[in-house]
This record gives structure tokens, sequence and C-alpha cells, in this order.
């Protein structure tokens, strides 16, 4: 919608077609010439009745020749200013009958009637008053005797064209409905086409581009610096596990792994920047923050979740024939960024820019499979609530001093004597025990089966 469309006037954008009004203005000085005529005495034929009657008709073509070469904002104006001059002519043919009554009622509900239809309560004003100086102007060459007559030519001739002028316009009106009705109908279907297209297209676009756009704030993706805590994460050994895999086997596999992720992802309120194949890059406090400290708690949280989440599709895959277990590393760093859109005017991508994006990179590929690498940033803020294991300096690429990293070990609260998670692994041996998940009617079934495998190794000779 262009600007000046969008502050149109109501009579502006109720302007009918040339020819539409044409038909209109016809039924009416058809209906005035009519009864103009019936009034006439052919014995004493008046100049002033047959020159009205004239320009009736001409005024009819004259109008319509002269508004069908306007455009639709001249014809607006046009079409206000030839309402008044309708109005005008009507009530200098009603002083040249001498108001016969019926001739006067119906032409005067006529101007009404047209007036509120078409324009509301100003244009009934301003019709009325140009009927009132159509009178005074039909004095200039015309002096009404004021009789108030109701000659049955008169009325007859004026009823019919005012009946048909009605009959029509409710003709008219009727199918002007009936469009606007299919258009309706139309717009509907319309509308839930563009929910269901909208539903699609956000799926390939970060909540928060999705939300400014649809908010009409998209100017609120500027690119601007933010403190922010980024995370990688990707699947060891994933390109080897492609090449022995049918292509559909592998593309199910990734997406219930990446599906599985995101919801982990959105339940701690983190922003999917992009997926890399396996691999998944997540901000937190790019918006909707929730403080520095809070969004990295929220995204060692996820952290945490995606690897115990990672540990039971292990096992659905193993069932399924996969024999080697997929193992997700990850790292995370915090600190100053440029958050906003990039690109070209054809092109733009929502992302973050900058050296603590490439650490939480570069963190990650120095991960052992299951484990959590975070920077010496991210830990300041988390070690109140996380153990973390202190895995000294490494020398990260494209950093010119060693990094000092720390190992997620987990929350606190569940270490110690209230641990509730426990992992380990050795050669021959794999352990992964979640007492929050082990139902009450299984857990039996658990401690004979780790007492039966602890008496086996207890036997077993090793050489």
């Amino acid at each position: 919608m262009t600007k000046n469309s969008a502050h149109k006037k109501p009579e502006e954008a109720q302007a009918e077609s040339p020819l539409h009004q044409y038909y209109f203005r016809s039924l009416i000085c058809f209906a005035a010439a009519g009864t103009l005529a019936s009034y006439i005495e052919w014995s004493a034929i008046q100049p002033v009745y047959i020159g009205t009657i004239v320009f009736l008709l001409l005024y009819t073509y004259l109008t319509y020749h002269f508004t069908h070469t306007l455009d639709r904002e001249k014809l607006s104006r046009v079409t206000r200013y030839l309402s008044w001059a309708d109005a005008a002519l009507i009530g200098l043919v009603l002083s040249l009958t001498n108001f016969s009554l019926l001739p006067l009622a119906l032409f005067l509900t006529m101007i009404q009637f047209n007036a509120l239809l078409t324009g509301g309560l100003r244009r009934w004003g301003e019709d009325n008053v140009a009927f009132a100086v159509g009178i005074l102007l039909s004095f200039l060459v015309h002096k009404p005797q004021w009789v108030f007559s109701s000659s049955i030519e008169i009325s007859a001739a004026s009823l019919i064209g005012i009946i048909t002028y009605f009959l029509v316009y409710a003709l008219y009106m009727h199918q002007r409905m009936r469009r606007l009705i299919m258009n309706q109908m139309k717009l509907e279907n319309e509308q839930k086409w563009h929910k269901i297209r909208s539903y699609k297209l956000s799926r390939y676009l970060p909540p928060p581009v999705w939300r400014a756009i649809n908010q009409g704030k998209d100017h609120m993706l500027q690119a601007e610096r933010k403190r922010i805590t980024v995370f990688f994460s990707d699947i060891k050994n994933f390109s080897q596990l492609s090449e022995e895999m049918e292509a559909e086997a592998l593309t199910e596999l990734l997406n219930h792994y990446l599906t599985e992720m995101s919801k982990i992802i959105t339940h701690f309120g983190g922003t999917i920047d992009k997926f890399m194949g396996d691999g998944i890059m997540v901000m937190f406090g790019d918006s909707n923050s929730k403080g520095v400290k809070q969004d990295c708690m929220n995204c060692v949280s996820m952290a945490i979740a995606m690897k115990k989440r990672m540990k039971s599709l292990q096992q659905e895959w193993y069932n399924q024939g996969i024999k080697k277990p997929l193992q997700i590393r990850m790292g995370m760093n915090t600190g100053y960024c440029t958050v906003g859109t990039f690109g070209t005017s054809s092109h733009l991508d929502y992302t973050v820019l900058g050296t603590h994006v490439n650490l939480a990179s570069r963190l990650e590929s120095a991960a052992q499979p299951d484990e959590i690498l975070i920077s010496h940033e991210t830990w300041s803020l988390v070690k109140d609530a996380v153990m973390c294991q202190d895995k000294g300096e490494i020398t990260v690429k494209g950093f010119s001093q060693p990094v000092k990293v720390y190992q997620v070990a987990g929350f606190r609260k569940d270490l110690g004597k209230n641990q509730s998670f426990f992992e380990d692994r050795a050669e021959g041996f794999s352990m992964y025990l979640d007492l929050e998940k082990v139902r009450n009617y299984e857990k039996a079934k658990v401690i004979k089966a780790l007492q039966t495998a602890a008496e086996k190794l207890k036997d077993k000779v090793i050489v």
C-alpha cells in the first residue's frame, strides 16, 4: 500500500467508475426531464423548460465524457462537485414544476438516499445545500407559483423515474455486495494460505528475525555490539559415517538428531544461528536477554541436557544397527560480538561475528567426544553452579596466546551424595546411568544387571 492510498478520504475510497456514475446520473436526469416534460403546456411552450430538458440530456453525456479521461484521484474530487450539480439541477426542476407534491417528496428522498449512501452525513449536508442553491438560482429564470400541485401526469412521470432509479440502484448494490462477499471469501482463503506459507517460512528464519519482520520492526535487526554466549557442537567422525550409510538412512538419522537438539535449544531460550551439516551454532543473549550471567547459565544447562539426550539417542541408534556410538563434542565462549544482519541488498543473513565466535568454534574442535569445553570468561559466570575441571591452556589457531579452558563436569547440585547421573567408559566398558529416568518397577532389574556384571568382572581372569 502506498503512502497516498493509505491516507485517502472515505469519499475517495468509495469513488465509483465513470460508467456507473453515468448510469445513475442518466436515471436521475431522465426522471427529471420526464417530470418536466409532463408539466409543459404544449400550447404555450416556454423556452426555459425546453432548454432545461435539453441541458439535462446533454449534461449526462458531457459529464461522462469528461470524467472518463480523469485518473482516480481527480475523479473522486470531480464526482463530489458533480453530486452538488445533480442536487442543484433537481432543485431547479422542482422549482420549474412549482413544487408538485409527489415529485418534490420523491426527488428529495432520492437526494437524501444517494448522499447518505455514497458520502455519509457530510455529503448529505453538502447536497442539501446544493439543492437549496439550485432552487434559489431558478428564481433568476422562473418565478414559482408555490401551488404544490399534485397533477397525476407529473406524479406518474416522476414516480416511474424514481422507482426505476431505486430498483436499478438496489440491483447494483446487490451485485456489488455479492462481489464483496466473493472477494472476502477469496481474501480469507488467501489469508489461510498466507498463514501456512508464513509458518513454513518461519522454520527457515531465526526467531528474532521472524518476530521483527512480523511486527514491522526489521530496523531493529541492524548490527550492534552485544555481550553474548556462543555455542558450537558437532558429531565426531560424522563424515566417516556418511560414507558407510545410505543417503536416505543418514538423512533420517541427522534430521532426528537435529530435531532433538533443537527442542533442547528452544527449551533453554537459545537462538539457532545455523546448521552446518551435523554442526550446530547457537547464541544466547542476542534477543530477549535475561542478563549475561543467566544467558551463560542457560547455555551451559543446554549443553549438559544435549549431552544427556545424546546418550539416549546412542542407545536408540545402536538398536537400529549403528554399532559405533555417535559422540557429540561442544565448545562455548562468552564475550562482546557484533550481532545483526549482514549481506547485500538482495540477500541478508542474521548472524554473529567476532573473535569470540571464532574462539567458541576452536574450543568445539579441540573438545574430545562427549566433552564440553568452555572458556575462562564463561567459567567465571557459571562456576558457582557448575562443576568444571581445569584443563589448563591450549594453543588455538588464530590466537597468538594460549587460551585457558575448562571441561564441564555437571551441576554441583547433581554431584556428591546428590549425584543422579553416572557415566564412564573404558576399553570394553561403557556405562550411562540417569537415576532420574529409572522407574521404580525397573530398579530391581537395573541393580541385578549391575551386580551380575560386577560378579562376572571379578571372576574374569585378565591376561
